[in-house]
């Protein structure tokens, strides 16, 4: 598709909540709006900034400032604790109150939703008033502390473009018969889908200007992403809502799950965090039963905090929140299934081959993943059925968790840690409740 049939017309809006973890906290603390605030995931100078308020952000505090550096510059900064339940409520009423408005049709992450306009909806003037009437309606319903910047374009892509063109609570709208040069101002990092390392392989190739990525024909653009990603970006640029000309789309269906934790400092030795890897089985696991998938595949991911003098010797990383690290991961394969005690049994198999040695003495963050998702109705039942009755002690303590807690019944293993490790706060994880629990 290379042109639209009504040039100017919006098919999509896309709502981007500014600040939404720290206005949420605004919200419900009258006493810390007009002031700078940053949401952190724990009260440690090494960690960084999950959200910062617009108060923050003037001191120049954004979301990845380490929170030591964030004192520093802003050293009447309020830092609170987040709460990923209280978020989650509150995102789910604010899609509510978009629903008052337009259908949602699309939740990209916790603080975005898109509606798809129809018809007369999608006249300039009908898709202005319908943004600000959802301005309204999440002011109304949700709370005055919340603000949101909308987009409005032919497509998804540029929406999201837009929202972010004015912030905060901006209202941009990209006309097709204005592209691409509406949008030739722009640097190369404001398009989704292009981060610094994308932005430096763009510039090795020559490409340092939104102009020059503007100026490249689709088979330039196809040469220069090596992919059809190239072909259908052309075409977004340039306001169509499709520009795959037949090419494959990746496939929605979800491929994984898991949880990760960085570990408090009472959990950072070996006894701590296999209980906290315990932790974050027993969730994911309840979640995939939850999801109604099987898994035949796990993966565990451990760091390892380096002395100054081993970080030297091996050449390590460092983590985002400052420390020198080493890291180990391992993958296990095994017969389909989604009870916790089979797949307690795989992660003890990986867990004991983790390597040894004074450099692997610190362990500071668990990762568990749950891969290769099948669904239930495509999986295949073994001849034998299930003897020990997994399935059933798992459905069993499932039962009880949505009812008390996610905590409530569980394997002893995980007993050390079973205070640690809360749902984490994450941008790009939709939050569902399971019986009382945000997961």
């Amino acid at each position: 598709m290379t042109a639209n049939a009504h040039p100017d017309r919006f098919s999509f809006l896309h709502i981007d909540l500014n600040s939404f973890f720290a206005s949420v906290e605004q919200q419900i603390h009258p006493e810390y709006r007009d002031k700078p605030v940053a949401v952190v995931p724990s009260m440690a100078d090494t960690t960084s900034c999950i959200a910062a308020s617009y108060e923050a952000k003037a001191f120049g505090v954004k979301t990845g400032t380490q929170v030591g550096e964030a004192k520093k510059m802003c050293p009447g900064i309020l830092l609170i604790e987040g709460s990923h339940t209280e978020y989650a409520k509150y995102s789910k009423a604010v899609a509510e109150a978009v629903e008052l408005c337009c259908p949602v049709t699309h939740t990209p992450s916790i603080d975005e939703m898109v509606c798809q306009l129809m018809g007369r909806e999608q006249e300039p003037p009908s898709a202005r008033r319908i943004a600000l009437e959802i301005k309204q309606s999440i002011y109304r319903n949700v709370g005055e502390a919340l603000r949101c910047s909308i987009g409005m374009a032919p497509n998804r892509y540029l929406a999201k473009i837009a929202s972010d063109m004015q912030k905060p609570d901006g209202l941009i709208g990209l006309l097709p018969s204005q592209l691409p040069r509406s949008i030739a101002h722009l640097d190369l990092r404001d398009l989704p889908g292009v981060g610094a390392r994308t932005e430096a392989r763009l510039k090795a190739r020559g490409i340092t200007t939104m102009e020059q990525l503007l100026a490249l024909d689709r088979s330039g653009m196809h040469a220069l992403w090596n992919s059809v990603w190239g072909d259908r970006l052309y075409h977004w640029l340039r306001g169509s809502e499709t520009g795959d000309d037949g090419a494959p789309i990746p496939s929605e269906i979800q491929k994984s799950l898991g949880h990760s934790h960085v570990m408090a400092p009472e959990f950072r030795n070996e006894e701590g965090a296999w209980a906290v890897a315990n932790k974050l089985l027993h969730k994911a696991a309840m979640r995939l039963r939850m999801e109604k998938f099987y898994t035949s595949a796990m993966s565990v991911t451990i760091r390892y905090q380096l002395t100054r003098e081993q970080a030297e010797r091996m050449k390590s990383k460092r983590h985002y929140s400052g420390i020198k690290q080493s890291g180990w991961g391992m993958e296990a394969r095994f017969a389909e299934c989604q009870d916790t005690l089979t797949l307690l049994e795989a992660m003890r198999g990986m867990w004991s081959r983790r390597p040894t040695g004074e450099e692997y003495r610190r362990p500071f963050f668990v990762g568990i993943t749950l891969r290769n998702l099948i669904p239930e109705d495509e999986h295949q039942h073994t001849l034998f059925g299930d003897p020990d009755n997994r399935t059933e002690l798992s459905a069993t303590m499932d039962k009880l968790n949505l009812k008390y807690g996610h905590t409530t019944l569980h394997f002893g293993s995980m007993l050390p840690a079973r205070g640690s490790a809360p749902t984490r706060i994450a941008f790009t994880q939709i939050p569902v409740q399971y019986g009382v629990d945000y997961m």
